[in-house]
């Protein structure tokens, strides 16, 4: 790992499973840390979270590879006592811990923050939980999905199922608020030169994202509707439109002047001057009708033409790709991992999406660890 990178030397310790916490591992790796894994005897469960296309062979899924690169793996079965002293041992050299235990579990296992920190004040102790300190339920992204409004908001209307998004948010939100309050106690550190306990749960990073959907609710009284992929502010915003060669798209015209553009680029100008459409707010109270006719006109074009001009007229619009389409892109290059060793021989995906003129980009990092043998230990 290349010394130029701002955490080199940073030696962080991974009592994390699943997404979230693993991704902070990751993220703290990708920037230049010494990252060890530290997994119970049946190992972090997403390695056995297991699609159609994994390797029976191997210990790493696709899963489990989503957010450990970079690290170095120990098998440590902390209900017997000499893991235990390991782990303290570890523990004294660590500037940063990361836990994922439900509350009660991290004095079971003996690895609660008071006797770590009086050993290490300077270590930076996180521990994420799905419901707070207090609570002892596990917490898992779809529930918490369900619970926060996520779910209820991803969906067509009222009369259809609500939907959980298809990547577990709740977690990679949970993972950024993590990450905020690392680096947080990173820069007090420097001041006071004491670590200290952070504390971030699921549920508070759904609330802290529910943004705008939140606020709504909170400064109107109104809950807000599902829309589907609808905004319920802005006109039109996020329908899915599909183009006469079955190219599917989306446009997000968030201003008149560019409204009026896309109007032009459909030959209909006449629409930005209807009182219907004119202005935004209009277009929200008459969002069936504008929808309808938008509809209808796309399905007309070439959507690959239409989508040409509109980025020459600046009028925001994409084309819906797959996730293999979206990686495929030259733009998202930059964003792999070079394939790791035989025994992993796929590329990566960053966490890291930042880039700074002070240090380099990671041009490579070790791939996920296979799980190891609790007799290695």
């Amino acid at each position: 790992m290349s010394d130029n990178l701002p955490f080199a030397g940073l030696r962080v310790l991974e009592l994390a499973a699943v997404l979230a916490g693993p991704q902070v591992g990751q993220f703290f790796a990708e920037l230049g840390a010494d990252v060890l894994k530290v997994e119970p005897p049946a190992g972090d469960v997403t390695r056995t979270w297991r699609t159609a296309g994994d390797n029976p062979d191997s210990s790493v899924s696709a899963y489990f590879a989503a957010s450990n690169w970079g690290k170095e793996a120990l098998t440590l079965d902390l209900t017997q006592p000499a893991a235990r002293a390991e782990l303290h041992r570890l523990a004294l050299a660590a500037d940063v811990l990361l836990v994922s235990y439900k509350p009660g579990d991290t004095e079971k296992f003996g690895v609660g923050y008071a006797a770590l920190a009086a050993a290490n004040p300077r270590l930076i102790y996180a521990h994420l939980t799905g419901y707070g300190l207090a609570s002892p339920r596990v917490g898992y992204d779809a529930v918490l999905q369900a619970e926060t409004g996520f779910m209820h908001l991803n969906a067509a209307s009222l009369d259809d199922p609500p939907q959980k998004m298809p990547v577990a948010l709740i977690d990679l939100l949970a993972a950024h608020q993590l990450k905020e309050g690392i680096l947080t106690a990173l820069y007090q550190r420097e001041k006071t030169g004491l670590g200290a306990l952070l504390e971030v749960s699921l549920l508070d990073s759904a609330l802290a994202s529910l943004a705008n959907q939140g606020a709504t609710w909170l400064s109107t009284g109104h809950d807000p509707l599902p829309l589907g992929s609808g905004h319920p502010g802005i006109v039109p915003y996020g329908t899915v439109y599909r183009a006469a060669d079955g190219q599917r798209l989306v446009l997000a015209v968030g201003s008149d002047a560019q409204f009026r553009q896309l109007c032009l680029v459909l030959m209909r100008p006449h629409w930005a001057q209807e009182v219907r459409f004119a202005t935004n707010p209009a277009r929200v109270r008459h969002r069936a009708a504008l929808e309808e006719l938008l509809l209808v006109r796309i399905a007309e074009l070439n959507g690959a033409a239409l989508l040409h001009e509109l980025a020459r007229l600046g009028v925001p619009a994409g084309a819906v790709r797959s996730v293999g389409e979206a990686l495929s892109q030259e733009a998202a290059q930059p964003m792999l991992l070079p394939p790791g060793p035989p025994q992993f021989p796929y590329p990566g995906l960053r966490t890291v999406a930042f880039r700074s003129s002070a240090w380099p980009v990671a041009a490579a990092l070790s791939a996920p660890p296979e799980q190891q043998a609790p007799d290695a230990q």
